[in-house]
């Protein structure tokens, strides 16, 4: 069978002071997009876990994923290949989403709760993929508050050359003052990254709103940009145009609560 794991954007998202351990509170809002990464399982004699592009440590958040479920249930080895087209070191949460669609997909027997508890252990995104939709999430990953569904938006994605590591970041975010900012009360864009994001991230968002979009923000810790458009026409003009700023554009929308992992 091939599964589909979500990307997602955020659409807030606002950092606070690390605690005493480093870690660092967020209030943010996620929403997820169609844009995924596949994923093929099959059976096996032994675990093989393999991904569509090098550099992957052989310890991941799929491998990660399936020793901690199996801490809970009998999964039997499996083959696993990745097929990845969301880009890592982006925001978009690929590593995150591919271990929630383990999760969700072999962990169905166990209460909401369980799931939950080892999807913020493999990390602090993983839970907001077994919701999806659109979600508030607070604290540490570990407080969402389902949110409802908006009208559908288009939207273009773009990532230059350059990618964020999320732990550099989040070290050059806290030498950056700055308030713990609370939640909109309505749909406005904002990340606390943009602060630091690289100058390419920052030039993209300024293309595409030149291109036509609604709004635009960075998403996560970068180095991707988004742009929201009510207009599918619009919104693949812009995707076409952005193509020749960029090495990496994509055309996705919004994905509703009730999307299928099923590719």
């Amino acid at each position: 069978m091939t599964l589909a794991a979500p990307a997602k954007i955020n659409a807030f998202l606002a950092v606070g002071p690390p605690d005493e351990r480093g870690w660092h509170p967020l209030r943010t809002v996620f929403q997820a997009v169609e844009l995924h990464d596949a994923i093929e399982i099959g059976e096996s004699a032994q675990d093989r876990v393999a991904f569509s592009i090098a550099g992957v440590p052989e310890r991941n958040t799929v491998t990660e994923a399936l020793r901690l479920l199996r801490e809970h249930v009998d999964v039997p080895p499996l083959a696993i290949h990745v097929e990845k087209r969301i880009p890592s070191e982006a925001g978009l949460g690929g590593g995150s989403s591919d271990a929630a669609t383990i999760l969700r997909h072999f962990g169905g027997g166990l209460s909401p709760e369980t799931l939950r508890t080892i999807a913020l252990r493999v990390g602090a995104d993983v839970p907001f993929f077994l919701l999806g939709g659109r979600a508030r999430a607070e604290g540490y990953g570990e407080r969402l508050t389902p949110l409802p569904d908006l009208p559908p938006r288009w939207i273009v994605l773009a990532r230059p050359d350059e990618g964020c590591p999320t732990p550099e970041m989040f070290r050059r975010l806290d030498v950056k003052p700055r308030e713990f900012r609370d939640f909109p009360e309505g749909d406005e864009l904002y990340n606390d990254f943009e602060r630091v994001a690289p100058c390419a991230s920052l030039d993209l968002i300024e293309r595409l709103l030149h291109h036509g979009a609604d709004d635009a923000a960075l998403t996560g810790s970068g180095s991707a940009v988004f742009g929201r458009f009510s207009d599918e026409s619009d919104a693949r003009r812009a995707a076409e145009r952005m193509a020749d700023e960029a090495p990496w554009v994509r055309l996705t929308r919004t994905l509703e609560r009730d999307y299928t992992t099923q590719s």
